[in-house]
């Protein structure tokens, strides 16, 4: 996964919104940010990295749950201003344990 990180367009927080969607069902299961530090061991490692801005570090989606994500595939939008990262879950992608973190129907 070749990335020309001038491509992405990070917020003034040098942060920028990276969907994860699982590739079985195709279903978006959440939402999270990525600064280039987490960008590059993403792509390093070969599953998800993000930068909590709770408490402003890292983290490696899974870590300690167990629930991975391995990446199969990222791409970037037309503006350069999100990322679309489709990986393989090894259990649910949301603290609550529910599925998705999309699951509050309005």
């Amino acid at each position: 996964m070749a990335l020309d990180l001038t491509k992405i367009k990070f917020d003034e927080h040098g942060l920028v919104p990276a969907v994860v969607q699982d590739v079985k069902t195709k279903a978006v299961v959440m939402l999270a940010y990525m600064n280039q530090e987490s960008l590059l061991l993403t792509i390093k490692t070969g599953y998800t990295w993000f930068w909590s801005r709770s408490r402003q570090e890292l983290w490696n989606k899974g870590a300690t749950s167990g629930n991975l994500q391995k990446v199969v595939e990222m791409c970037y939008d037309c503006d350069g201003d999100a990322i679309l990262i489709k990986a393989k879950l090894s259990g649910p992608a949301c603290h609550t344990g529910q599925y998705s973190c999309f699951h509050n129907i309005i």
